[in-house]
């Protein structure tokens, strides 16, 4: 059976929707390719993960899942089946002869992982970040919450990294703070998607604090414990990439303009829901394009 390819474009299309340039047009061609490559299999992970697949039956088919979306414990068999099919992708990179990946954006793959020093791992690990999602609906610390970011975001930093060539233990621990500050600026832009999912990316200890409880979460605007919470937690999360932001200095040219543009991403990010007085209930807050052009530009040129 094939995968749709009009499908398979809508999910790549996402990538228009994030905080950060995915593979903006400044990288060569090879490049973008295999950063689309990357962003291809993340998607298509999460989108599973979090049941929003465009064709799920489809899907499962292709991989050879069975079951249907409404059976408990689909979405769990449909990673399984997607590991498996990652497992395809490495050995089809090794051995022309192997059996090839059965979905189009797992087959987008194979030419990435003959080319670059890329591991299984950090795939796993976003496919482990989605078995987390179907288990783990709160968390106690942020803590907690760091620690599923080292599965949910972490790991494209580093296959970014790794595709450039310039993967080195410090630089791996300033892109893993950034890339956990763009995750948790995210989970705070979608406070009410989530919690519509059954999920709240916010810290259970701090809510606490602030005296926020899952029904003021639940309102259509966001009352001044709300807003003092989620202040908050912006200030950490800029604390974050302040950490990370050092990354952008070691490294030159269009890496470090893609690198300055991730990272201005997620303050830009930041910077918009300041700008919603940190009513994250009433409106999702986005980026001003312009404004995190300007963003990246002092980031290029102060490489931090």
């Amino acid at each position: 059976m094939q995968s749709d390819s009009r499908t398979d474009g809508e999910t790549l299309g996402k990538a228009g929707a994030e905080n950060f340039p995915v593979a903006p047009g400044f990288l060569p061609a090879a490049w973008r390719a295999d950063l689309m490559a990357v962003y291809g299999f993340a998607r298509l992970v999460d989108d599973a993960g979090d049941g929003d697949l465009a064709e799920p039956e489809k899907v499962a088919a292709l991989l050879g899942v069975e079951g249907a979306p409404a059976d408990e414990g689909f979405r769990l068999a449909l990673l399984d089946g997607l590991e498996r099919d990652l497992d395809r992708a490495f050995g089809a990179a090794l051995d022309s002869r192997a059996e090839q990946p059965r979905h189009p954006l797992m087959r987008g793959l194979v030419p990435l992982i003959d080319r670059h020093p890329v591991t299984p791992e950090p795939f796993r690990r976003l496919i482990e970040a989605n078995r987390v999602d179907q288990t783990t609906f709160r968390y106690a610390t942020q803590q907690d919450l760091i620690g599923y970011c080292t599965l949910s975001a972490d790991p494209v930093g580093r296959l970014v990294l790794a595709l450039a060539g310039k993967a080195t233990p410090d630089r791996i621990a300033h892109s893993d703070a950034i890339c956990t500050g763009l995750q948790l600026a995210e989970h705070l832009q979608d406070v009410a998607e989530d919690l519509a999912r059954g999920r709240i990316y916010l810290p259970q200890r701090d809510m606490e604090r602030f005296g926020v409880t899952e029904r003021d979460l639940a309102a259509p605007t966001a009352n001044d414990r709300v807003r003092g919470l989620i202040a908050h937690q912006v200030e950490r999360t800029r604390t974050l990439l302040d950490h990370g932001a050092p990354l952008v200095g070691t490294v030159h040219g269009r890496l470090r303009l893609l690198l300055a543009g991730f990272t201005a991403g997620g303050y830009a990010a930041l910077s918009a829901i300041e700008a919603a007085g940190y009513d994250v209930l009433a409106v999702q807050a986005k980026p001003d394009k312009r404004r995190l052009a300007v963003k990246a530009a002092a980031i290029f040129a102060k490489g931090r």
